[in-house]
């Protein structure tokens, strides 16, 4: 029995000793994880949305439009848009980069050079250029997302918000926009709470280790913390001096019943941040099939589309799109409000074809049969879009293969728009809610979720911020 009390009580210090220096510094990372977060809640990391990028983008010179689509057997994709005041043809091969010709018989088509990405950036902003600079990445531009636009052109604009442009090498479009306010409040919170300067995030494996074991040990803290508050807590008849259930006075008051009521949210929180960088990629969802990918893309030839039927539909589009997704010839017009106009080879509005697209989309799930096919109009848990309305409506299209897969699928133009397996569905749960509570009954009626975040991020701040006054008090003592 003297040997169990011992090891208990050797235990107890142990775990005493790992919250109260451990916490020292997890509470730092936690203060300032949940000031950053709270930042993010009114001004996320900067992103041009294709929204932003149809406001920007100059309206088709369809005089000057005498290039008929230029399609091929392996074309998944054409584009028709304006490229430094000249229409241009973006063809999107299967298994190569896209390609921009001229959509102007004999024109040639200009390099992206400064000159250029001025001209591009004065367009899109309406306001004179002050600065370019060619570079290949900086803190706006760094993930992944861009690299097939690298080198980036840097524009600086002589405007008011002090907005900054960046135009692709590749395309010559604007891909990145931010503006002075932006970038103050991201290096106050995007960046500080994802871990995310540019000289770390630009080796992303190495970025992903330090997300790892920096949030690793935090959830160890949380835990000593949760566990050390409830050994600390008593509610029964045998309470403290004064019928408190805490000892503590002070400071130490403040941490121990801030971490009780929010220690379990803390604990999710972090436990979620840790997954947020998918430690073992157990979470990540297995690619569909190349070839069947490749035959639902390209199985189906696209009919020619003659120049004036194109005209006749797009008079005042930014962009036109041509696909045949899933065996469906389709053209897309969109437009400077954003609003997109689906129509079929012949040029009629398109109407559902639920049945073709679920017979199609079979044969990208070879190992399984469709289960169901439903039609979303509204947003649910697992199609939905953080704080606005995804694109609706929806096909879900669920199969009963192995990894229990569903489809989201574009009624009008058969686009495969999300592949969702067994796992990705649980890592929702696990990452997307408990670090975002992305719920839709919070985020479509706020400012409800803005509540709900501040409630708890402001627990989790008293915990951290007297957690860190009590750690630098004993510091100074010993």
């Amino acid at each position: 029995m003297a040997r169990k009390a011992t090891g208990q009580h050797q235990a107890k210090r142990w775990l005493y000793l790992t919250h109260r220096w451990v916490g020292i510094v997890t509470c730092l990372l936690f203060a300032m994880w949940f000031a950053s977060g709270l930042v993010m809640i009114y001004v996320p990391y900067p992103s041009l949305s294709p929204a932003q990028k149809l406001a920007g983008a100059q309206a088709i010179d369809w005089r000057a439009v005498d290039v008929p689509p230029p399609v091929s057997a392996d074309t998944r994709g054409l584009t028709l848009e304006m490229r430094d005041g000249a229409p241009v043809w973006r063809v999107e091969p299967w298994d190569a980069p896209a390609i921009t010709l001229s959509a102007h018989r004999g024109a040639v088509l200009r390099p992206v050079d400064a000159a250029f990405a001025a001209r591009a950036a004065q367009g899109f902003g309406h306001a004179p250029v002050s600065d370019v600079e060619h570079m290949t990445r900086d803190q706006w531009t760094v993930a992944g997302g861009f690299d097939c636009h690298r080198p980036l052109w840097k524009v600086s604009l002589a405007d008011a918000p002090g907005t900054q442009l960046y135009v692709s090498s590749s395309t010559g479009g604007v891909v990145q926009a931010t503006t002075q306010r932006i970038r103050f409040w991201n290096w106050l919170g995007s960046v500080p709470h994802w871990l995310y300067p540019t000289v770390l995030r630009q080796d992303n494996a190495a970025w992903r280790q330090v997300v790892l074991w920096v949030s690793g040990p935090c959830i160890a803290g949380a835990l000593a913390g949760i566990w050390v508050g409830l050994l600390r807590t008593r509610m029964g008849k045998r309470r403290f001096k004064g019928g408190r259930m805490t000892p503590y006075h002070g400071w130490m008051l403040w941490h121990h019943v801030a971490g009780l009521g929010g220690g379990l949210f803390l604990l999710a929180w972090i436990f979620s941040g840790w997954l947020s960088v998918d430690p073992g990629r157990v979470f990540q969802t297995a690619a569909l099939p190349e070839q069947a990918e490749r035959a639902y893309a390209l199985g189906t030839p696209m009919p020619p589309v003659a120049l004036d039927r194109l005209r006749d539909l797009g008079r005042d589009a930014r962009q036109i799109r041509l696909s045949r997704d899933g065996g469906l010839a389709r053209i897309a017009v969109f437009g400077g409000d954003g609003e997109r106009k689906v129509f079929d080879a012949a040029g009629q509005t398109v109407r559902p074809d639920d049945l073709t697209i679920a017979k199609a989309a079979q044969a990208l799930i070879p190992a399984g049969h469709l289960l169901a096919v439903e039609r979303l109009t509204a947003p649910d848990a697992y199609w939905y879009k953080a704080g606005a309305l995804p694109r609706l409506p929806v096909l879900r299209l669920r199969f009963d293969d192995p990894a229990q897969s569903w489809l989201h699928i574009d009624p009008e133009t058969g686009a495969v728009l999300d592949h969702l397996d067994a796992r990705r569905r649980t890592y929702r749960w696990l990452f997307d809610l408990l670090h975002t509570w992305d719920l839709n009954s919070f985020t479509l009626h706020r400012p409800l979720w803005d509540l709900w975040l501040w409630v708890w991020s402001l627990l989790g701040l008293v915990t951290s911020i007297s957690g860190v006054w009590i750690g630098w008090k004993r510091l100074r003592r010993a």
